[in-house]
């Protein structure tokens, strides 16, 4: 039995973790789900009045995520989705976490690969520079392209309706597309020479849009560290919203089971 932390991404709160945790639970596992500052309200609340994302920032978020787990019994397995990530990676590299699995994880600073899809699922966004100051959402028809793409529509549909929230369009800016043209180390900086880094895992999926499998490799490949174990596992058939869509079962035992058996 182990700790296990659960890191959200963008667009979404820790509802998105709702079928995790008690499966994750029955199984005899300690499960802590936390939301980003100011996040820890319902979805509707955040559409109603979103001016808590479009002012929050990623240290915040970063310290607010290193509070909860140093308080925790023991060092958790830490997975992240999409952003959550980005947030896991930057968590193991500062020494938290037994483990950790980032599922079609946002890339830190200095992963240069950008997809076509990539590029299509963030245009609602960057195509707009005011979004770089507010909560920046997505329509339904543009959620289904870069989260939903492998549900029909309905069932996309439900699930904008269920989980979708506004991102700091800050953020979009600042690390979907400036990061790795700015001096110096950014605030999405890790240390891929890390020697005290704990295991970690990535999952990509094939027909992800958003954070497609070349993301997710060339983030692996970059961990370069004697000693430290960095592994890429890929489900062919399934989206962004991995964590959700059905068959999620299979990618929770995946994500478990290397963590259980790396973690230290």
């Amino acid at each position: 039995m182990s700790t296990i932390v659960l890191v959200h991404g963008l667009w979404v709160t820790p509802r998105s973790w709702e079928q995790w945790i008690p499966y994750l639970q029955a199984k005899g596992h300690t499960v802590v789900a936390p939301a980003y500052p100011g996040f820890d309200i319902e979805v509707e609340a955040l559409r109603a009045d979103p001016d808590v994302i479009a002012r929050l920032t990623v240290p915040e978020t970063v310290a607010h995520l290193e509070k909860i787990i140093t308080a925790l019994p023991e060092k958790p397995i830490i997975i992240g989705h999409s952003f959550g990530g980005t947030l896991t990676q930057l968590l193991l590299d500062r020494g938290h976490g037994a483990a950790g699995v980032v599922i079609d994880s946002a890339p830190p600073e200095g992963i240069r690969v950008t997809p076509p899809s990539q590029l299509k699922s963030l245009f609602p966004i960057l195509g707009k520079p005011s979004t770089r100051h507010e909560a920046a959402g997505f329509t339904a028809e543009q959620f289904h392209y870069a989260f939903t793409n492998t549900l029909p529509e309905d069932q996309a549909r439900a699930v904008y309706e269920r989980y979708a929230i506004p991102a700091p369009g800050s953020w979009i800016w600042a690390y979907g597309l400036i990061a790795n043209f700015k001096p110096g180390k950014q605030e999405t900086w890790v240390d891929f020479h890390n020697a005290d880094r704990a295991p970690l895992l990535f999952i990509g999926g094939g027909k992800d849009h958003i954070m497609p499998p070349s993301v997710n490799k060339s983030n692996a490949a970059h961990y370069k560290a004697p000693g430290t174990v960095t592994e890429y596992h890929e489900f062919p058939d399934r989206s962004h919203w991995t964590c959700g869509e059905p068959g999620w079962e299979t990618v929770a035992d995946h994500a478990l089971e290397w963590a259980l058996r790396h973690a230290h």
